[in-house]
């Protein structure tokens, strides 16, 4: 009989094989060709997004192996992340506040799109994962609102990295399902960390969104109601304080900056 140890490090091992699969394959013949996956960094070096795609897949892929309905706010998240990454490429506007008014003013942005798709199917799967109503609400709160703050730390190499082992370690201690689903999602990390720190690729919107999704689902299936709450209200609080949680992830390790 497989125990609960070689279950974690199964996930791993098959997520990571899974995302640096499908980022070799992706490198291989990119959808829609090269350049439309190019951009550049905060250094101004050249780099490509298909480390997203491809880690939102072993997410995904870590996430619906432990339990199907967590698969699909991840997949939605990392889909809704591709989406901004190459619609909204050009578009100056961050933050919640931003594509709000511009709903208001009739323009349906991309970050828009991505906020409104990320938090259905945040609230859908916590329904779909949690009995209670209260319990089902602030799941929903939790796998979107995990996803939302993983994204806002993405903003130099290694931060979105570092705040998936920071969370998700804690969920494999914790085992269960949600170890599996935290062990899945480090995997996913381990593939194209190199990547990132080496400057040759960032994981951008739909890597992750989709992380964190993943994450969040980890939190649902490991935590009680109290625990949903605690996590919903900090990551509501992140939310608000958007800009600083971006700025103060950006000066980490930077202190001349």
């Amino acid at each position: 009989m497989i125990t609960p140890r070689e279950r974690r490090t199964v996930g791993f091992i098959a997520a990571a094989a899974v995302t640096r699969a499908c980022l070799v394959a992706l490198r291989a013949e990119p959808p829609g060709g090269r350049a439309r996956w190019v951009r550049s960094n905060h250094a101004g070096r050249t780099v490509d997004l298909l480390a997203g795609p491809a880690t939102a897949v072993g997410a995904t892929f870590a996430a619906a192996r432990v339990r199907p309905a967590a698969g699909l706010a991840v997949a939605v998240a990392g889909a809704c992340g591709v989406y901004d990454d190459l619609v909204g490429a050009g578009d100056p506007r961050r933050g919640f506040r931003a594509h709000l008014g511009a709903l208001r003013d009739g323009e349906v942005s991309s970050g828009a799109v991505k906020l409104f798709g990320i938090t259905a199917a945040g609230l859908v799967t916590g329904a779909l994962l949690r009995k209670r109503p209260l319990d089902k609400l602030l799941a929903g709160v939790v796998i979107a609102g995990t996803a939302h703050f993983v994204n806002l730390v993405d903003v130099r190499p290694g931060r979105a990295a570092g705040a998936v082992l920071a969370l998700g370690v804690p969920g494999v201690l914790r085992g269960g399902e949600a170890g599996q689903v935290s062990a899945g999602v480090l995997g996913a990390v381990a593939a194209v960390v190199g990547d990132d720190l080496a400057e040759r690729a960032m994981i951008g919107d739909a890597g992750a969104h989709a992380l964190g999704a993943a994450l969040g689902c980890a939190v649902v299936l490991g935590t009680g109601r109290a625990g949903l709450a605690a996590h919903a209200a900090a990551l509501v609080t992140a939310a608000a304080f958007g800009r600083r949680v971006s700025a103060a992830a950006g000066a980490a390790g930077h202190p001349g900056e």
